[in-house]
């Protein structure tokens, strides 16, 4: 059995020689493209299945749902059955059905284990690009996490960023003249952005334990690499909170893992479903750092593949990072379509025997036009390929059967129990409370000092009081005033002068401090 590849399909008649994809070029990222029905689902899962095979661990975002059949065997009893083995015999594969290591993820922990990250590690760039914010609100949110470092406030769940930024709005006057203009309207914008984000279920993202990203690296008793499923069916109907949490995951992944340089295999392979959401309106400054982690995660051992419908979704700098590509059909109905047939077709070496822009035009469900980077990392000429058929089941699992392999999963009750520490929240309240109470204090010797004021000048013997007498009545004034003042002048240098040090995030919220 060869070991250092993944067979992804082959020839018959018209078609071309067997193709796969060498391991060892697998963190050279790659492309699967297609209209919709073509295949892109099962070229997908067999990927994975060649991955995982191979001992590399795989994670990828199962948009509808049918990834989870992985997790079990193909049925010999399917009515696809008879169709694998025809298309198998084709292309001189001999198919064995089998199942997969699965690991389930959810955000929100009803169809896997949950998954989290803290506010702090997220970052003021991904959650400004999350919640669509203006400039001017992208800098309102930068004052907020710079004045959390500075007093030691940290930002771990969702209720710690809605209280930091009800204090930024509180002290907007105050804080302007140390770090610029705080507009309580910018202020008021990001709340009202933020509640959108709780009702769609959003903070339930935010908040420990968070993720352990070695939990993503694990290998079974086999050493076949574990398959981390997202649940993201209802991540979908938020757009903007699925790409950002995946590209925060891209991010974590380039910080923590170590330089490997070129390894014979991957250290992990990562699918981004749906790409174009990473990409629809983000600004060019972001496109600019998902290029440069993209051709630069490769050195850690990562490989991103993106699934997408058209490639002309992926932006050229993106796109010539992807040396390994399946194109199934492409349907030219508008001249818009038949422009992009002929940009899709630019992509791949040509190869004499066809047209390109014919093959992605008329290949079948199934079929798919490919190219594979070769020995010393040169693209492959383009080739039709029949895709191979799966060895796990295609379609999802039921409901019981997800419940149980997540329960018999090595990261059963891991992550299953909120924890909340004392963060940014409590300590502002806690805040709140001493000055209320300071001030309470302070109103009720103001209070007693004017009474005692009143009482003298009508009473014709207070004016015999000696000065000590005088002295000593009017000392508890003059104490709770020393204790204001003193509680006043910490409380300044703690808001304007002391200077923390800062909590270290993402990568890309790093490379983005060069804006």
């Amino acid at each position: 059995m060869v070991t250092d590849r993944i067979f992804v399909g082959g020839g018959g008649d018209g078609y071309g020689a067997p193709q796969n994809l060498l391991l060892g070029f697998g963190n050279r990222h790659g492309l699967i493209a297609g209209a919709t029905g073509t295949g892109k689902t099962v070229t997908l899962q067999i990927l994975a299945e060649g991955f995982s095979a191979a001992g590399v661990p795989v994670f990828l975002s199962d948009v509808k749902g049918d990834l989870s059949g992985l997790a079990l065997p193909g049925n010999p009893q399917g009515k696809l059955h008879d169709a694998f083995l025809k298309r198998a015999a084709t292309i001189g594969l001999d198919l064995h059905y089998d199942s997969f290591p699965v690991t389930f993820w959810d955000i929100w922990g009803q169809q896997g284990h949950p998954v989290r990250t803290t506010v702090a590690e997220m970052g003021p760039l991904l959650l400004s690009q999350m919640l669509d914010l203006s400039e001017a609100q992208e800098g309102v949110m930068n004052i907020a996490f710079r004045l959390a470092d500075e007093q030691g406030l940290p930002l771990l769940d969702f209720k710690d960023l809605t209280a930091m930024l009800a204090f930024v709005a509180e002290n907007a006057k105050a804080l302007s003249g140390s770090y610029g203009l705080v507009s309580p309207a910018s202020v008021g914008a990001i709340q009202r952005r933020l509640l959108v984000l709780e009702n769609q279920g959003g903070a339930a993202l935010f908040g420990e334990p968070a993720l352990d990203l070695a939990d993503f690296l694990l290998t079974d008793d086999r050493g076949r690499g574990r398959i981390n499923i997202l649940a993201a069916d209802r991540l979908m109907n938020s757009p903007r909170l699925y790409a950002t949490f995946l590209l925060w995951l891209l991010s974590e992944l380039f910080e923590e893992l170590p330089e490997v340089g070129n390894p014979d295999k991957p250290k992990l392979v990562f699918f981004f479903d749906e790409a174009h959401l990473l990409f629809d309106g983000a600004p060019k400054a972001l496109i600019d750092k998902v290029e440069q982690v993209a051709r630069l995660i490769r050195s850690k051992g990562v490989g991103v593949y993106f699934i997408t419908q058209n490639p002309a979704d992926v932006p050229d700098a993106v796109l010539g990072q992807l040396g390994n590509r399946v194109q199934h059909a492409l349907r030219a109905f508008t001249a818009k379509d038949q422009k992009d047939l002929r940009l899709a077709a630019q992509n791949y070496r040509p190869n004499p025997r066809f047209s390109t822009e014919d093959a992605i035009r008329e290949v079948g469900t199934g079929e798919a036009v490919t190219s594979f980077l070769e020995a010393k990392g040169i693209p492959g000429m383009v080739e039709r390929t029949l895709i191979r058929p799966p060895a796990s089941m295609l379609g999802p699992i039921d409901p019981g059967t997800r419940a149980a392999l997540i329960a018999a999963s090595p990261l059963a009750g891991k992550y299953d129990k909120v924890i909340d520490r004392d963060s940014a929240q409590e300590m502002l309240a806690r805040r709140a409370q001493t000055a209320a109470a300071e001030a309470a204090r302070h109103k009720a010797d103001a209070d007693e000092a004017r009474d005692y004021n009143r009482a003298r000048r009508y009473d014709p013997t207070a004016r015999n009081d000696t000065p000590e007498r005088k002295t000593t009545r009017r000392s508890p004034s003059r104490q709770s005033d020393s204790v204001t003042e003193a509680f006043a002048k910490s409380f300044a240098r703690q808001l304007g002068t002391r200077s923390g040090q800062a909590i270290v995030r993402g990568i890309l919220g790093t490379l983005f401090r060069s804006r």
